[in-house]
């Protein structure tokens, strides 16, 4: 006889032979259930005082009985990855509820997201004899956005549909529907969660301009995001963020969309990413997550791609402490006798291991680009660093100015490789012209730290330009950002020319009103006709400077003298 499954701690034999009797029971293709099965799950639920369970196969045979407690039990793992397309898992569940409770929604996360053919609750009364039944089963994409259907409760006894001709109409619907249906985004669904604290978010209006870079930084990541959660609470809760209720409705809101992953728009701490993946199966990362992730997709250079992993190591090594049944097991054999390192030991120490390795490589490269920008120096040829916010056009500036060739998309952090080319200005000086990475809010401190050597380039520029996108509706909270980072990097000193660019979204007063600003030009940087301006403004600060050159090296002569 196979064990029965989930809470049986403290049952009496009596109860546990309830239990495996159920396993006898066979159930026909034409029914959802059998008075024989009700009647074995309602006796087992009056012995035991919990919920208990059955996963029927198609074939009619009993897989597995389950027992929970008194509101609920957990479905055995019937693997977490959902069938083929247009398939279901060939299981349905038919299980008891005590109070007389209408379907919860765990049983729809079960249906949905193990694709289940259908999850059935027998309805019991205060004597556990069987009242009325509803289930549900999955449907395709509705107006209405629920992936399922629910029936009932209707009266225990009444004609049930014939669930095998059910079935099969279902999935040849789920089939038409996957021939026709777009090309999904490569790494599925998602929604955003921004939850923040009313004294400090700044209001709904900042809530929201928050979710949304977010929401572009999943696409860049090649996540299709269908919904976006907004919620400003008193205070964070420790441990699941937003709070249980708030979290079981945006659990039901994935089911209804069909959505795989949550998108936390903020760092959620090693507790925090625990406890909210203990309440569902959906995938939870967070902010710096999805940012790191996109630096490893985008990332080209050796120097870039060392860099990127430094970060993701850093960013993973706290989050190594959740323990399992897996990770608790010593090792052991021929020199391994003792208490030895348990998997979770083995790990962390390679991790640290890595490190050491990864932050030598570092240093070597880090060592190259001093001797190249010494070379550099010894040739006294201006430096020119471009700067600012991510998705500015620091690269289409790159682009229109030297004729670079170099990667642009409308996706945030396009470049994250340092790249140089050779500049002619109108007075037939020459000046090389460095991209550097993009800046945003809220970066990720492990990848800043990663990267501050990649701004090496820019702290040895003679002038840094700062793009800017003129249109953007966050532009001041974006100059505050950038305003921030070159602080942080030591850069802030450096002589700065603004461009505010994309002004051909703009209107001509609010373009020429730009333009006005003291230390700046306006431009767009898709129409080279439009950077003149710039090139003559650049032209006339490094004359500037090197004026003040040759000024300083006279005084320190006379001084000598």
């Amino acid at each position: 006889m196979p064990d029965v499954l989930g809470n049986t701690t403290g049952l009496p034999p009596r109860a546990l032979k309830a239990l495996e009797r159920i396993y006898r029971r066979r159930v026909p293709l034409d029914r959802i259930t059998t008075p024989e099965l009700v009647r074995s799950l309602a006796d087992a639920s009056r012995e035991t005082k919990r919920q208990v369970g059955a996963l029927v196969h198609r074939s009619g045979r009993v897989d597995c009985v389950i027992v929970g407690n008194a509101t609920g039990l957990m479905l055995p793992d019937v693997g977490r990855l959902r069938a083929a397309e247009g398939r279901f898992r060939a299981l349905r569940l038919v299980h008891t509820h005590l109070y007389g409770e209408p379907l919860t929604s765990d049983d729809l996360v079960d249906l949905t997201r193990l694709r289940l053919d259908l999850v059935a609750a027998i309805l019991l009364t205060p004597e556990s004899e069987p009242r009325s039944m509803t289930w549900a089963y999955n449907v395709p994409e509705r107006s209405d956005g629920k992936p399922y259907d629910v029936v009932g409760p209707v009266a225990w006894g009444k004609p049930q549909p014939n669930f095998g001709e059910l079935i099969a109409s279902l999935e040849d619907e789920f089939a038409r529907r996957a021939k026709t249906r777009p090309v999904a985004a490569k790494d599925g669904r998602a929604i955003i969660v921004h939850v923040g604290e009313k004294r400090r978010s700044g209001g709904r209006g900042r809530a929201e301009a928050s979710a949304q870079e977010l929401e572009r930084l999943a696409s860049t990541a090649g996540v299709d995001v269908v919904d976006t959660v907004i919620q400003l609470r008193d205070r964070i809760d420790r441990k699941l963020v937003l709070g249980k209720g708030k979290l079981e409705q945006v659990v039901m809101r994935a089911i209804d969309l069909d959505v795989e992953t949550l998108i936390f728009d903020r760092d959620l701490t090693p507790a925090q990413a625990a406890g909210i993946s203990a309440q569902t199966d959906l995938k939870v990362i967070d902010r710096s997550q999805l940012i790191l992730d996109i630096f490893a997709q985008r990332a080209e250079s050796k120097d870039g791609k060392l860099q990127v992993e430094l970060a993701q190591l850093k960013y993973t090594l706290p989050r190594l402490g959740t323990r399992d049944d897996a990770l608790s097991r010593l090792t052991g054999g021929i020199g391994g006798r003792g208490p030895g390192e348990t998997k979770l030991e083995i790990g962390r120490r390679r991790a640290r291991e890595r490190l050491g390795r990864l932050e030598k490589s570092l240093k070597n490269l880090a060592r190259q680009r001093t001797e190249r920008r010494r070379r550099r120096a010894s040739s006294n040829t201006p430096v020119v660093a471009i700067v600012g916010y991510t998705n500015a056009g620091k690269s289409t500036l790159l682009n229109a100015l030297t004729g670079a060739g170099v990667l642009v998309e409308d996706k945030l952090f396009a470049t994250l490789d340092t790249r140089a080319r050779r500049l002619s200005l109108p007075n037939g000086e020459d000046v090389v012209l460095t991209d550097t990475v993009g800046f945003i809010r809220r970066m990720p401190k492990d990848l800043f730290a990663a990267f501050r050597a990649t701004f090496e380039e820019a702290a040895d520029a003679d002038v840094l330009v700062e793009v800017v996108d003129a249109s953007d509706a966050e532009l001041e909270d974006h100059l505050a950002t950038t305003e921030e980072l070159l602080t942080k990097l030591g850069l802030a000193e450096i002589p700065r020319l603004r461009a505010y660019n994309k002004v051909d979204r703009l209107s001509p007063e609010e373009g020429a009103a730009l333009d006005a600003r003291r230390g700046a030009v306006a431009i767009s940087a898709r129409d080279r006709t439009t950077t003149r301006t710039l090139l003559d403004e650049l032209t006339a600060m490094l004359s500037s400077i090197d004026r003040e050159r040759r000024a300083s090296r006279v005084i320190e002569d006379e001084a000598w003298a």
